[in-house]
């Protein structure tokens, strides 16, 4: 049994997650990319954070079973060339869910409650004439585009502060958003009549750019935009020359598109978004627990232990095209 783990130096491996490989008498081999092991042939898991498994990274895995990510979202993987391969990959979407909710609070409250120009002013020794603009946060809206495990726990958050939640997505049902307290709704009236605005949906084709200079315009112009899922979901050029614009009031960003985070050494601090005022940034932090991180690097580690030895995991991210492929097999 030998297991392929990936970003072990972006990501080291923790030790409860060495553990749980070594009782089940796995070798294991650390490299931060694909194609860093001479022998991927012999590989039978992968461990993924981060990194991008792309089609010709996945057809040299000629004996792998399963690819575990370490997290939730998987549109770095090209899922269509593991299914074709028969690889199984799964993930962990739920072990962090409160970590991304708080964070999107806390860039939510954070802006709102203007801490950031706040904290440039005491750093100054002033302090501001008026309010600042700062609003009451029960009389103000927030839509969530996108109600998956996150999107609920933001609701539920947000309902403690008394706001109004409407939600764009097409999974959810009338009865589930009475159920949920909040108002089902479309795209456009999100942008119309959201105070804040907050992006909690995965990456597709359908998602993908699906905010750009034509969606801030009719946004309000006091309106604040959170992204805590991914960063493609935006234009992100777009985004920084409505804010420099002020077709929009800010922005909170934990995720990007247009640069990787994640690089060794550091990224690069080129974007236009960096020399936007009205931004708040985080790098890819949403995440972030100890706890979260223990649960989730181990969970992965046995899911892909479980596959090996013929045991099918809870969260089978691939399973519609496997079925497809193995179709077609017998076909």
């Amino acid at each position: 049994m030998k297991v392929l783990r990936l970003n072990a130096r972006t990501f080291p491996m923790i030790e409860e997650e060495r553990q749980i490989l070594r009782d089940a008498g796995a070798e294991v081999v650390e490299v931060e990319h694909p194609g860093e092991d001479p022998h991927e042939e012999e590989i039978d898991a992968v461990l993924i954070v981060s990194a991008y498994l792309r089609s010709d990274d996945i057809d040299r895995l000629l004996r792998c079973r399963v690819i575990s990510r370490l997290g939730n979202g998987c549109d770095k993987i090209d899922l269509e060339a593991a299914a074709r391969r028969g690889i199984m990959v799964v993930n962990v979407p739920d072990s962090f869910s409160g970590e991304v909710a708080d964070h999107t609070m806390a860039l939510m409250l954070s802006a709102l409650r203007k801490l950031k120009p706040h904290e440039e002013l005491m750093r100054q020794g002033r302090r501001p004439s008026g309010t600042f603009g700062v609003r009451r946060i029960r009389s103000l809206t927030l839509g969530l585009i996108g109600f998956g495990r996150i999107g609920r726990e933001v609701a539920c958050r947000a309902k403690a502060f008394g706001m109004k939640i409407l939600v764009a997505d097409p999974a959810l049902t009338g009865e589930e958003a009475a159920e949920s307290g909040v108002r089902k709704t479309s795209f456009d009236q999100i942008l119309d009549s959201s105070d804040v605005i907050a992006l909690l949906c995965p990456l597709l084709e359908s998602t993908r750019g699906m905010l750009s200079g034509k969606e801030f315009k009719r946004m309000k112009k006091e309106a604040i935009l959170i992204n805590t899922a991914r960063g493609e979901l935006v234009n992100e050029a777009d985004l920084a020359e409505a804010l420099e614009n002020g077709v929009i009031a800010w922005a909170g960003l934990d995720v990007f598109g247009s640069f990787n985070v994640f690089v060794e050494g550091g990224f690069p601090t080129t974007h236009p978004l960096f020399k936007v005022k009205n931004i708040q940034m985080t790098p890819h932090v949403s995440a972030n627990a100890e706890e979260a991180k223990i649960e989730t690097f181990s969970r992965a580690a046995q899911y892909a232990i479980d596959v090996l030895r013929g045991v099918v995991p809870p969260f089978v991210v691939n399973k519609k095209l496997l079925e497809k492929y193995a179709k077609c097999k017998k076909q």
